[in-house]
Order: structure tokens, then sequence, then C-alpha cells
């Protein structure tokens, strides 16, 4: 018998908002959470802009500020996802056996504090003492470094916390496929489930890169955005006149579970993800393929997976990141993979005009997002979309939501390196 996995909570920390149903209201509002860069003095950066999270603190879900006071910027934002969308799925009371919970997920490095760190090392090599004791580092004015704090910025330290929060004493993984990471790891963790090694998998991703280790590796790919003299319209997928993404921050998580297994606690269902799809371009590092030969494998495999065909997609959160490139090749992929005569039909939107690009927490985002378009029968805008450009023709719902029938979504996640991730995601039906 197949396993069928659904979705019985979800939690949010982003730019938008602290938690889901004020980041959807954003959303349809067509909202921005990008400004001036606030973490790190930018001024003398290409991008002085970005989508940060502001205001919150780990108090916010109840935890104290001690307790987590060394660890990464991801990995607090992590725990306060993580805790909304195990307290909203009422699942830890029906837990019997902890090593049947697992924990999946896509998590990126923390915060600046890696910066701090790598500019130590630096110091402690030019100064040629090769011992490297403590007095190199004290040499050079800097503070002694925090072997703690350091380590907690590693991709994998979510995971442990988490596991460690909730008494998830099933798989612990974590995978870094760049910006298809979270969407990576909601299918794989759904995979877990399906061939009956756990009943209910924690998912999703967190990711921090806004600091200058992080802001000038992407301004030397110019990949970011430079329109610094209009931060909310800086992020416009799929327009003519796009630059580049603007980086964003945050976590998003969800509760996967066996069917079954919900069904006999009486769980509320948010949604199920019916099918899954995973390919990799093999092309360049930061380059899509030309011809999106991944990307159209990719959204094929998922509706194959699910048993679906074109005429019942309703919605595509697109990948929509705002560079030049991926727009062009998101939007042939889509007739590629579709036809021509449905990808004119399917509306296709881009969540990261409002929140910026969440690299490793994008995908499990607009994941959650395309279960409330399902939801809501709404569907969020693409905003600054102001000048169409001949190689994106789709129907980029513009500027403003749209009130349409959603049964079926499908989320796009592209990510460096070639990776390529599709879910498809439907209103549950039992």
């Amino acid at each position: 018998m197949t396993r069928r996995v659904v979705v019985t909570g979800v939690g949010m920390v982003n730019p938008m908002g602290h938690d889901v149903e004020t980041v959807w209201k954003g959303l349809k509002e067509g909202a921005s959470g990008v400004g001036y860069t606030s973490i790190f003095d930018a001024s003398n950066f290409p991008t002085k802009i970005s989508a940060e999270v502001k205001n919150w603190d780990v108090t916010k879900c109840g935890e104290k500020i001690a307790d987590w006071e060394k660890t990464g910027r991801h990995t607090r934002f992590a725990v306060g996802a993580a805790k909304q969308a195990v307290e909203s799925s009422g699942v830890l009371d029906s837990i019997k056996d902890p090593t049947r919970f697992g924990v999946y997920l896509g998590c990126g490095e923390g915060d600046q504090d890696f910066h701090t760190f790598t500019n130590m090392v630096v110091a402690a090599i030019s100064s040629g003492n090769g011992d490297w004791d403590k007095s190199a580092f004290i040499k050079k004015g800097l503070a002694t470094l925090d072997s703690q704090r350091e380590m907690e910025q590693d991709p994998s330290m979510p995971c442990g916390h988490l596991a460690s929060l909730f008494n998830a004493q099933g798989p612990n993984l974590n995978c870094l496929t760049a910006c298809a990471a979270s969407s990576q790891a909601i299918g794989e963790a759904r995979e877990l489930i399906k061939r009956g090694t756990c009943d209910v998998m924690l998912s999703g991703g967190a990711h921090s890169m806004i600091h200058p280790f992080g802001v000038t590796g992407f301004n030397l790919l110019t990949a970011l955005s430079t329109r610094n003299d209009e931060p909310t319209k800086a992020s416009r997928p799929f327009d003519r006149e796009r630059d580049g993404f603007v980086l964003g921050e945050g976590a998003s998580m969800v509760v996967l579970e066996e069917l079954e297994h919900a069904k006999a606690r009486g769980a509320t269902i948010f949604g199920e993800i019916i099918g899954y799809g995973t390919t990799a371009d093999a092309f360049r590092i930061t380059d899509t393929h030309p011809e999106g030969r991944g990307g159209i494998a990719c959204m094929k495999m998922a509706m194959q997976d699910a048993g679906i065909g074109p005429e019942q997609v309703n919605y595509v959160n697109a990948h929509g990141t705002s560079t030049t490139v991926n727009d062009k090749v998101e939007s042939l992929c889509c007739k590629e993979a579709f036809g021509e005569q449905w990808a004119k039909k399917i509306p296709v939107s881009s969540t990261k005009s409002m929140m910026g690009h969440l690299i490793a927490a994008a995908g499990v985002t607009e994941a959650i997002v395309c279960m409330l378009a399902i939801r809501d029968n709404v569907l969020p805008p693409t905003i600054n979309y102001e000048n169409p450009d001949d190689n994106c023709d789709l129907d980029y719902v513009p500027n403003e939501a749209r009130q349409a029938k959603v049964d079926i979504a499908l989320n796009n996640s592209f990510g460096f390196g070639g990776q390529n991730i599709t879910l498809a995601l439907s209103r549950f039906n039992d």
C-alpha cells in the first residue's frame, strides 16, 4: 500500500513577518520586506539593500535568549519556525516511538560571525608566528576566538538543536544544495515516510547570508540587484528591467506525516505532497543550462510522480529570482514541461519579488505559500512587474493578488550548481 504524506503543521520567520498568517497577509497585499541593509555597514558595497528579518528574537517563541545566545542566526530562525510548525500540528503527544520521528532540513550557514571568524583566521596566518597561539589574535587587536560560537555557524547545527528540542530520535539530516536545499529536504523527508522509515518528519530550511562575506560573493558573481535607490522595487522577476536578486534570510518549517498516522490522531491536514522531482543540469556551476534541460525534466518528473498532467496544474510558484538568465530559462521550462498550450494558461508568480531570496530557506517558504494559495484560492502576485520581456511571456500574476480556484500547485526551486527540485502539492482529498 502506498503511504501518502501530508502536511499537518507550518511555521515561518522571514522578512515579511514572524508567523505564517502575517506573511501571507503581506504577500496578498503585495507588500515588500526589502530595505537598506542594517545588519552590517553596506555603504561601500555595490549592493546596499537586502530583505532582513526585523525585530525578532527567540523570546517571541517562548525561548530564553541566554539559551540561544551563541547559536547562529539561522538556528534562532529555525527554532522559531519549527516551534510554530510543531505546535500547530499537535503531533508530539502522538509519537510513541521517537526513533520514527526525524528531522531533514536544508540549511545554510549562520550569520556575520562567520565573517568575523574568517578575518581572525586570516590575521593569524598573516602574523607569521605559525603557532596558532591566542597571541596571534591578540596582537592584531581582535577578540579571542569563541570556538562554540563559530561552531554554531555550521549549516548542520539547526538539525541537532531541533532534534534535541523535540526529542526527534529518528534520521537527522541536512542537505545544502544552495537555493534548492529546503525543497530537496522536503522531497527526501517525504521519501523516508513513504518507504516506512518514519511516520513523522520535521522538514524545512534556514539561512542567513546577509553578512559581508555573503554579499561580497554574490556581488562578484553580479547576481545581486544594485537598484539601491528603490529598495522595494529592486526584486522584479520576469520584468525586462530586472538586474539581479535581493538577498533575504529566515526559516520555514513543515511537519510531514504519514496520512494514516495523521488521521488516527484527528490532525488538521494542511495539504498533501503528491509529487517530487529532482535533477541536475550537469552544466556550469553558476549558470542554468540555457535550454533548461534540468528544470524541464524536474517539472515533468514531479508531475509523473504525482500522476497528473499539465491541465491539472492550477498555479506555479516560480523560482523567479529576478536575474536575467533564471527568469528567461524558467519561462522556457514551463513552456516545454507543460506544452505551449497549457503554459500560457497556468498562472506563474514569484513571491521573491516581495520577500527577497531566502537561499536555502526559499523552497520550503514557497511550498507553504503554495498550500496557502490552495487553502484560500488566492494567487500571490509578482510585484514590480512593469516592463514585459519578450523572453518571458507567461501569466505572472502581475502586481495584484488574484482569486482563482487552486487544487494543485507546483513549486520550483533551481539552485547554484545546477540543482533542480519541483514539488507538487495538492488540496487534501481523502
